[in-house]
């Protein structure tokens, strides 16, 4: 009995099955990058063409080795899964990097990858100008397939790992009386669709915009999936275009906003959209953080007026939401503008969206026990529920909630020390952490702030930058709960 329980906990085989399926759509994928590539600058393509045909030799051999597997998963497996997926594609998707020669080390090759597939928009590539068109693609098609990774993930997965609080929205999504759709992979499928449609609205308003083609594409892909890679050193800032830039706040938020409730829109329900707490908070917020980085830019002697505020509103929006995008270097604000960002790159979007960082919906469940604690002290014996959109809010998700908040703070000051103890100054390794477990991209100071480049750093710190992205992009629990010796026991 015992041993079959081992073998039933431990089988990899379903595992293997569905990484073997990612690698061949991973491989699949990277054709267009080489076509594009080969049509622009021909005989320019082979490594790309060599990259796609390892990755889908590799994942046909893993699904064909495995394709009678059962496709269920048991919770060990499904922890599992999520972190070797995420690792795969990215030590896949760093191969047309390398072999093209894009970076000088597969160090490089990886951290642009991963940086790609978690969608955090960090970058080691200088000279964004001179890089292959089929590489700038790709780069794109990564972050586009890592934002919508991830929305399927916190429907699928995360809520029967019950990471970090979001069991709540397990609830939400499946245990409702007005249920949207029946089934776990019919609101994934349907939300495929939704990311697919606004991929493609934004490319014609970046188009109708100004922007070329590759532009367009690439920036609407990394735009949507709130990633932040760009074609250019100068990121947004490169266009210097007041209509590129409210395209790009316009999507940044639509990709930051709960994906499930774009499924109830479309099935003719618009009122959530409207009447959902976490989507009113980050609005409130967002505004309120524009008002006062436009308040901090102007009393600089920076820019004011209408010019001021655009400035403002599309770096706050780009770093709230995860995305990284920079239209000009805000680390010169101020003392007080460094703060600020700092303070911002840690919030993050709605839960259920492609954004990263702690998430609006934990702030909310924070202050709510926070009020429920002051109201039983000034009130001993009243009978205080708390409550999320109307619905009662269990022991065991709030415990989850301050559990994640305090793990996420402990994850980011280990993360920092171990940058610093690598050679990394203060402001770079505190920044740097800081972007990583968030996934935001850009940091501050001189090496690694809007106007920098991650490529001086040393490789060690590219490692601990590559780990701590991971950590941050699959909520930490994910990949945490792996190191204890309990995990891998029967």
């Amino acid at each position: 009995m015992a041993s079959a329980t081992i073998r039933t906990v431990l089988d990899a085989r379903p595992i293997i099955l569905v990484i073997g399926v990612l690698l061949c759509f991973l491989g699949l994928a990277m054709l267009l990058p080489a076509f594009v590539n080969e049509a622009i600058e021909p005989g320019t393509s082979a490594p790309i063409f060599l990259s796609s045909l390892t990755t889908l030799t590799v994942g046909a051999f893993m699904f064909l080795a495995t394709r009678g597997a059962s496709s269920g998963l048991n919770t060990r497996q499904a922890f599992l899964m999520t972190v070797l997926v995420w690792l795969l594609l990215a030590f896949f998707g760093a191969l047309p990097l390398y072999w093209s020669n894009t970076t000088p080390s597969f160090t490089d090759a990886f951290f642009e990858a991963i940086s790609g597939i978690t969608t955090t928009g960090a970058t080691v590539i200088p000279q964004l100008g001179e890089v292959q068109p089929g590489i700038l693609l790709w780069r794109g098609i990564l972050q586009w397939l890592g934002g919508l990774g991830i929305i399927v993930m916190a429907v699928s997965v995360l809520p029967m790992l019950q990471i970090g609080g979001m069991q709540l929205f397990k609830v939400e999504a499946f245990e409702t009386s007005d249920k949207i759709l029946p089934r776990a992979r019919q609101i994934s499928g349907f939300m495929t669709l939704i990311f697919l449609n606004l991929t493609a609205l934004c490319v014609l308003a970046y188009l109708a915009a100004g922007m070329n083609l590759l532009d367009a594409v690439v920036h609407a892909m990394t735009t949507v999936a709130t990633g932040g890679f760009s074609n250019h050193d100068a990121s947004l800032g490169h266009f210097d275009s007041a209509a590129i830039d409210t395209v790009a706040v316009t999507f940044m938020i639509m990709g930051s906003l709960p994906f499930l409730l774009y499924v109830q829109v479309v099935q003719g329900q618009i009122s959530p959209l409207f009447k959902d707490g976490q989507v009113r908070t980050f609005f409130l917020l967002l505004a309120f953080l524009i008002l006062v980085a436009f308040a901090i830019e102007s009393a600089a002697g920076v820019r004011e007026g209408a010019s001021g505020f655009r400035f403002a509103a599309v770096n706050v929006t780009s770093i709230l939401t995860g995305t990284g995008y920079a239209t000009t270097a805000y680390d010169g604000w101020g003392s007080v503008a460094v703060a600020l960002f700092f303070f911002i790159m840690f919030i993050g979007g709605c839960a259920g969206s492609t954004s990263c960082g702690i998430k609006i919906f934990r702030f909310q469940v924070l202050f709510s026990t926070l009020r429920q604690h002051i109201a039983r002290v000034l009130y001993p014996h009243g009978v205080f529920t708390q409550r999320y959109n109307g619905k009662p809010i269990s022991n065991d998700v709030v415990s989850a909630v301050i559990s994640f908040f305090f793990l996420y703070i402990f994850t980011f000051a280990v993360s920092a020390t171990a940058l610093s103890l690598v050679g990394v100054d203060p402001v770079t390794a505190l920044s740097g952490a800081g972007s990583a477990i968030s996934n935001v991209g850009p940091g501050l100071g001189a090496i690694i702030g809007p106007a920098g480049n991650y490529e001086p750093l040393p490789d060690a710190a590219k490692w601990i930058l590559s780990a701590t992205m991971l950590i941050g992009r699959l909520e930490l629990f994910t990949v945490l709960v792996m190191l204890s010796p309990r995990f891998w026991r029967a």
